[in-house]
């Protein structure tokens, strides 16, 4: 059975846009043509592949079939560009968490020869879950801190990421002075990234031994959880590259001084012969050593 690649490149477009109409957008074709050529598609597989919502998302029956599609247009455009000499239309789709988002991994993307990549396509998820969008076939790569190899994929260790737990020191004065810790972490407010951020809960563990259940306010943008800390709405877990200039002018403090939580990164990539992968994992991998302890 060979699988009509007008119909497989549609319904990656489907997946990537999040509907029909969007897709017939980006391929420049009616809705009516995405349509036709997805029903085609899933009449030849037998297969529903496509959840139809708002976004639209792949079946389980479909992420093999995306994955494949990925594969084919990297592999594509590699080869048109071995024959041209130029490189036209590569959108790399990677998954990164905010933290690496927001600290070392970007420079990684620099360090990538001009003439490999037209553009990156960055999806930010947590970094313990990032593994299931190489599962699903929505990215490439990813930064992930889980070290099993999804199916299909290498894996290299990047390094760790140490977080700290900070507060303003009237924050500290008002909600953790005067009494035990694991007592104070009970009722002080608390800040995390969104519902899939666990690091302030594992440091309570930690801390306490104990499972708590503070007051929790979600903040889902690395800037802003920052400056909600710096403002007293609450404790939280910081990267220690970006706290320590404030811990070291006092404008913050540890709240479980001496205690902190190591996230261990892997760098997960398809097994592909592809000079684009190849290209991109060495800049990942010199830029971890560059921003993350080993």
């Amino acid at each position: 059975m060979q699988i009509d690649s007008a119909q497989l490149d549609t319904f990656a477009a489907v997946i990537d846009e999040g509907s029909f109409d969007a897709a017939a957008r980006r391929l420049r074709i009616t809705p009516s043509a995405v349509s036709q050529r997805i029903k085609a598609l899933e009449s030849r597989l037998g297969q529903v592949l496509i959840q139809r919502g708002k976004p639209a998302r792949s079946t389980a029956a479909g992420e093999a079939l995306l994955r494949l599609a990925r594969q084919v247009s990297l592999l594509e455009v590699e080869a048109i560009a071995a024959v041209k000499g130029q490189m036209e239309g590569l959108r790399l789709p990677v998954a990164v968490n905010a933290d690496s988002l927001n600290g070392w991994f970007l420079p990684a993307l620099l360090d990538v020869p001009r003439e490999l990549v037209t553009a990156f396509d960055l999806r930010q998820e947590d970094q313990d879950h990032s593994a299931e969008l190489l599962r699903d076939g929505t990215v490439l790569a990813a930064v992930t801190a889980d070290p099993r190899p999804v199916q299909g994929c290498r894996v290299r260790p990047l390094g760790r990421m140490r977080y700290l737990s900070v507060a303003t020191p009237e924050y500290a004065e008002r909600w953790l002075a005067g009494r035990p810790l694991a007592e104070a972490l009970a009722d002080a407010p608390m800040l995390v990234f969104n519902t899939k951020d666990m690091l302030q809960h594992r440091l309570l563990r930690k801390v306490t031994r104990r499972r708590l259940d503070p007051p929790v306010h979600t903040i889902p943008a690395p800037g802003p959880f920052v400056r909600a800390i710096g403002l007293g709405l609450g404790w939280g877990m910081i990267e220690e590259e970006v706290v320590e200039p404030d811990l070291a002018a006092g404008r913050l403090v540890e709240v479980a001084p001496g205690n902190y939580v190591d996230v261990p990164l892997y760098w997960q990539y398809w097994k592909l012969d592809s000079p684009v992968l190849n290209a991109l994992t060495d800049a990942v991998l010199r830029a971890a050593a560059a921003g993350l302890r080993s």
